[in-house]
């Protein structure tokens, strides 16, 4: 009877073991990117949230795999400010983290000209392009509970003249804006701090002021606060 015993028990323990092993990761899912740049760089940015399996603002730096579909696509997005978006396959988003065991470094993607999940249609030629990621900019998991900053802090994305500000989330509620901006070649890349009021979208002129009179603000690429609220 101790024998039967047991061996119920290691059964127990291993069909435990099996189910663990297989089951869904909790970042697995579909994980839509604002898509923006242009000829001296193209990036994606996570939409996020404040749960799982959403819950990590992630910017990265990518390319195409496909050099001429890599080359046509910055032209298309260079020097504009219309929404274009990622809608991926599905992947454990936790593999972006630079220390994952198995990071992911490609993913494939339908290119959207538009919201991916509104009024977005597929862009023809691409169809289901990889997407190789060239740098992880910025990967931080988002705490659920309610917070408040008196300031908006936003990341600078871009080495040369034409940079990006993408705000880091970092209150409950809170809102994603992403704006581009010309910049001089010397300019500093430090993170842009401007008083924040609230969830409304930080004024240009405000941004502007802290970027200096050389800066040219081209406009807001992307503007939100229905997921991070």
């Amino acid at each position: 009877m101790l024998r039967t015993l047991f061996l119920s028990l290691f059964l127990s323990l291993f069909l435990l073991a099996s189910s663990l092993a297989h089951a869904t990761p909790l970042t697995w899912g579909l994980h839509g990117m604002v898509l923006f740049g242009g000829k001296q760089g193209l990036y994606a940015s996570h939409l996020p949230m404040f749960h799982a399996p959403h819950d990590y603002q992630v910017v990265l730096q990518v390319r195409l795999a496909d050099p001429a579909l890599d080359a046509r696509l910055r032209q298309q997005l260079d020097g504009k400010t219309a929404l274009w978006t990622l809608e991926p396959e599905r992947f454990e988003l936790a593999r972006l983290l630079p220390a994952a065991p198995l990071p992911l470094r490609q993913f494939r993607a339908t290119v959207v000209r538009g919201h991916f999940e509104k009024d977005g249609k597929a862009e023809p030629g691409y169809g289901a392009a990889a997407i190789i990621v060239e740098r992880v900019l910025l990967m931080r998991r988002l705490s659920p509970a309610p917070a408040s900053s008196a300031s908006a802090r936003y990341l600078q994305v871009g080495d040369g003249t034409q940079r990006f500000l993408v705000k880091r989330i970092d209150s409950r509620p809170d809102f994603e804006h992403i704006v581009a901006w010309s910049s001089p070649a010397q300019a500093p890349h430090g993170d842009i701090v401007v008083a924040k009021s609230g969830i409304r979208q930080t004024p240009i002129a405000a941004l502007r002021a802290q970027l200096g009179k050389t800066a040219r603000l081209r406009g807001t690429l992307y503007f939100s606060t229905e997921d991070v609220r």
